[in-house]
């Protein structure tokens, strides 16, 4: 029995079988490949579902991470720490906010973003205004309100009762969001493209008409970028490239480059909703994490960062769409579906673990989600497996 086959031997016998794992039991890892335990190399397009936005162990992030850890790990929310101050301030400047709340993960941003609208609702216009409208095909996360807030029917099951108030409307659908924006909406909850639903962009007129309803009845917009945001797509949030500001905006995966974190942010008439004993994380603003925040925050900002990552994007679609298996490519920035004429999605997956390269899937799609530091060569060397692979 091989290393990998021990350990995933002593993993399946003791861990929860909540994923569908590959046989891969990874080692390290050094920039955008990782190694397993036998040996083998890959090049990563999946980036731990966008959450290594930095590639594996990049220096400086580290570097930054590890002085944090020998200066104090964790503190208590009762307590201030400097790390986390300057990680806020960073954050909300460069997102334009005027607060954050930190938690651990993109379904306890969202939470919080859920318990924010009903309570600026609540405390404005009382009971009765808590409905949140949310789209066919959306995913928020695994938590009960989350995935109640989830608009696709495969995850309701299993944990019933679910969470009510919560209203779907179909994506693209102006007529369907008109219909059901009524009295008892406190917010609108979207993703700019849709991530787990198959990597799919709303289009901007469906985007201009959420904003243009919700405005002038004080009903809020949260956009979900716990997938898109941290520059994911080019941009530091997707939101800039439809040219809107949601009130609140979450965020994770990439936020602290591979530590868990999320962010839920807020504009300046939802900032002073969260008031003490109404919301609470142990772990929220852990100064590790943050730590790793400005790590990831530093090298966003850094001269030409963003526009590489749009010019790597329109690279990698170029070379795709000269395959004669691929159907169309969606998403923006770094986040990108698949479809295909003939071939599984799933297949290519497995296919390409074999030749190394880790890919996603997202519904019928293969889904990828590189480092935002891949370079040109390492694309290259990718696409070349990728699309053996598709025209074998």
């Amino acid at each position: 029995m091989n290393s990998n086959e021990k350990t995933i031997e002593k993993f399946d016998k003791h861990v929860a079988h909540s994923y569908g794992r590959y046989s891969l039991a990874m080692k390290k890892g050094s920039g955008r490949r990782c190694v397993d335990e036998s040996g083998k190399e890959y090049i990563d397009f999946g980036s731990g579902i966008g959450t290594n936005s930095l590639g594996y162990c990049d220096e400086k992030w580290a570097d930054a991470v590890c002085t944090q850890v020998r200066t104090l790990q964790h503190n208590s929310n009762y307590y201030y720490t400097e790390v986390q101050a300057e990680f806020a301030e960073r954050l909300c400047g460069i997102a334009g906010y005027s607060s954050v709340f930190f938690g651990n993960s993109g379904a306890e941003a969202n939470e919080c973003a859920i318990k924010v609208a009903r309570k600026y609702s609540f405390d404005k216009y009382g009971k009765g205004r808590h409905n949140i409208i949310t789209l066919v095909n959306s995913f928020h996360g695994r938590t009960i309100a989350t995935l109640s807030a989830t608009g696709q029917d495969v995850f309701h099951n299993y944990f019933f009762p679910f969470l009510e108030g919560f209203i779907n409307v179909e994506a693209n659908n102006i007529g369907d969001l008109k219909s059901k924006l009524d009295d008892t909406v406190c917010a609108v909850m979207l993703e700019y493209v849709q991530g787990e639903g198959g990597v799919n962009a709303l289009e901007k007129d469906f985007v201009d008409a959420v904003y243009e309803l919700c405005g002038p009845r004080d009903i809020l917009v949260i956009a979900d970028e716990v997938q898109t945001g941290v520059g994911r797509t080019g941009k530091f949030l997707a939101g800039d490239h439809f040219g809107r500001k949601a009130d609140i905006t979450t965020l994770a995966k990439g936020i602290a480059g591979g530590i868990p974190m999320g962010a839920c942010l807020m504009n300046e008439k939802c900032s002073g909703v969260l008031t003490p004993g109404t919301h609470g994380s142990t772990f929220g603003g852990n100064p590790i994490a943050c730590a790793g925040g400005l790590a990831v925050l530093d090298r966003l900002e850094s001269e030409g960062f963003l526009d590489e990552i749009t010019k790597k994007a329109e690279f990698i679609k170029t070379e795709l769409e000269k395959c004669s298996e691929v159907v169309s490519v969606s998403g923006l920035g770094l986040m990108i579906g698949i479809q295909l004429k003939n071939k599984k999605a799933a297949e290519v997956a497995r296919a390409a673990l074999d030749k190394g390269l880790l890919l996603l899937t997202a519904k019928d799609k293969v889904r990828l989600l590189p480092p935002l530091t891949i370079s040109y060569d390492e694309l290259r060397a990718g696409l070349e497996i990728l699309i053996g692979i598709l025209e074998e």
